[in-house]
């Protein structure tokens, strides 16, 4: 349901710009926009249906040209995003009224999307809920190391966390494997968690019948060259949505004593401001700052829950497609200077305390 305000609810304090004050208030405004079932129903059924319809359509067009299997494969690989968002939402408890519905959901959907849900969602409630804190980093988020722990480090492990940090292999090879390999394998708090290994071994187990009666019926080959693509696709998109949501040079870290969560949705979300056909196929997840400030809110009504609160502008931090592509090159959070900074600012001069205040 959309709520309806009166001009006077409406009006702004725009004299509350700290997070700490304007979090709680957006976050109760924002509880209002609950799921609706209609919009849920259609936007599952549009989404799941044209999802099947364009993989039907590749796996007929390979049997031509296969290239156009693969170019058929970029918009059905946004597809697949939307339907993981719906995913997502699920596991928030967000797409429908019903806890029971939104289960249901969530593991079905986990048959194409390969993500086990009940391990997914416990990790990223995790992430939800220690986003921006320094001493509680490990859990469902991307690894960021601090200035002082990087010149700290052995050679070894600094040349293992630049390999991480580059593009090519977090994006292009990571994001694939992950999706593909390591969900399928209890590891780290996955491993430790009984529901967590049973939803991973359970979805393995699906997988297994469901892939395999695929291949019986059409071919291994056809399957593995349709789906393939698909997967990886989605998988470098979703990488990419998700590492721009959170590392940005402004991003606000801190350690537990001073962490706060709505300074933190506020200040360690962006708003990945995309082109409309990329934030339908999104979920409008780029609306990062929203979400995280009010996860019960449906993918759907992220846009209303934007144009409800132009407070927004003067305290988030929005990045443009085009400005995505530089926060690839920060990798560390420089706890003197409050900024994510590239390994190559280590070699710029150290300021002094009283030099960063004559600077502010």
């Amino acid at each position: 349901m959309i709520p309806t305000e009166t001009q006077q609810e409406r009006t702004i304090d725009h004299t509350i710009l700290d997070p700490d004050a304007l979090g709680p208030i957006l976050t109760r405004r924002f509880k209002a926009y609950t799921p609706d079932l209609r919009r849920s129903i259609v936007q599952l059924a549009t989404t799941a249906g044209l999802l099947m319809l364009l993989l039907v359509v590749m796996a007929l067009a390979s049997q031509w040209s296969y290239w156009l299997t693969l170019l058929l494969a970029i918009p059905t690989s946004g597809l697949l995003v939307r339907l993981f968002i719906i995913q997502h939402d699920c596991g928030h408890g967000a797409f429908f009224r019903s806890r029971a519905a939104n289960d249901f959901l969530g593991r079905a959907i986990s048959l194409l999307t390969l993500t086990p849900y009940a391990s997914w969602s416990l990790g990223h409630a995790a992430h939800h809920a220690s986003t921006g804190n320094l001493d509680r980093r490990g859990r469902g988020d991307v690894e960021t190391w601090t200035v002082a722990e990087y010149q700290g480090a052995p050679a070894l492990k600094k040349l293992s966390y630049r390999l991480y940090r580059n593009p090519l292999v977090m994006v292009i090879l990571g994001a694939p494997i992950n999706f593909i390999l390591l969900q399928r394998l209890p590891l780290g708090h996955a491993g430790r968690n009984r529901m967590c290994r049973r939803s991973i071994l359970s979805l393995n187990l699906a997988l297994v019948v469901a892939f395999g009666l695929a291949c019986a019926l059409i071919g291994i080959s056809l399957v593995l060259l349709t789906y393939l693509p698909v997967i990886i696709i989605a998988s470098w998109i979703g990488n990419w949505l998700f590492y721009v949501q959170h590392q940005f040079e402004s991003s606000g870290w801190e350690r537990n004593s001073d962490w706060n969560f709505h300074v933190a949705a506020l200040s360690g979300s962006s708003y990945f401001k995309l082109p409309a056909v990329l934030q339908w196929f999104s979920g409008s997840i780029g609306l990062h700052h929203v979400h995280h400030l009010c996860s019960r809110v449906p993918n759907y009504h992220l846009q209303a829950c934007l144009e409800s609160a132009p407070e927004l502008r003067l305290v988030t931090k929005v990045i443009t497609l085009r400005e995505s592509v530089d926060c690839w090159q920060l990798a560390l959070w420089d706890e003197r200077r409050r900024l994510l900074v590239r390994f190559r600012d280590l070699s710029l001069p150290v300021l002094k305390d009283d030099d960063l205040k004559a600077c502010a």
